[in-house]
């Protein structure tokens, strides 16, 4: 749905007139703003597939410090391949990672460990240990909030509809029903709509679902 769609969507549940703008009158706006609120905690509630995508790094010899051009500061990690020796990398402390750059003596080689220091550019910068001796292709597997939604058409990339219900129950606590039971009831509605869509998700990555004793 495009964020226009949305917030009409919620305009007519609570009984508005459509709008043909997002910013057409005040309370468009304020629906606008909670649209993106509500859109965050629905990001965060699981890795929805949407929001995956893969970030490849080709090293330099002797450069030790990357980053991630596109991940912004938001993002969740999945893991890290090294496709060109064929191997996962093991994420490091970053005590870790000081120890070695600067108390171990470890020549230019495969890079096997990393850790993230620091950011550029909006941007989260990746150190690697050790530092690469050539070039190799690494995969980043990361899952990246989208951008807030701003013009009529820009789509929605996760489900709809949690977002919708938590919208909901935003806007009907604002309108003074707040810890009453219809206030209540909406944000049970929404939890039920999230509940619902992460199981349909969770139908596909069962892998990652499934719990180990350690």
């Amino acid at each position: 749905m495009t964020y226009l769609e949305i917030i009409n969507a919620v305009l007519r549940r609570l009984r508005e007139t459509e709008v043909t703008d997002v910013n057409e009158t005040d309370y468009s706006k304020l629906i606008g703003e909670y649209v993106n609120s509500v859109k965050k905690e629905v990001e965060v509630a699981w890795d929805w597939n949407a929001l995956r995508t893969a970030i490849t790094v080709n090293t330099i010899a002797g450069v030790r410090s990357y980053t991630l051009t596109g991940a912004g500061q938001r993002f969740r990690l999945a893991d890290v391949s090294n496709n060109t020796s064929k191997f996962m990398l093991q994420q490091r402390s970053t005590t870790w990672m000081n120890e070695h750059f600067l108390f171990t003596e470890t020549p230019d080689s495969t890079p096997t460990f990393y850790n993230f220091n620091g950011v550029s550019g909006g941007d989260s910068k990746v150190d690697l240990y050790p530092t690469p001796d050539q070039v190799y292709t690494l995969q980043f597997n990361v899952t990246i909030p989208q951008a807030d939604l701003v013009d009529n058409a820009d789509t929605l990339s996760i489900p709809a509809e949690p977002v919708i219900q938590g919208v909901l129950a935003r806007a009907i606590s604002e309108r003074g029903e707040d810890g009453g039971r219809m206030s209540n009831d909406q944000y049970a509605l929404y939890r039920s709509a999230l509940a619902d869509e992460i199981a349909v998700e969770a139908g596909r990555f069962s892998d990652e679902t499934i719990w180990y004793t350690v």
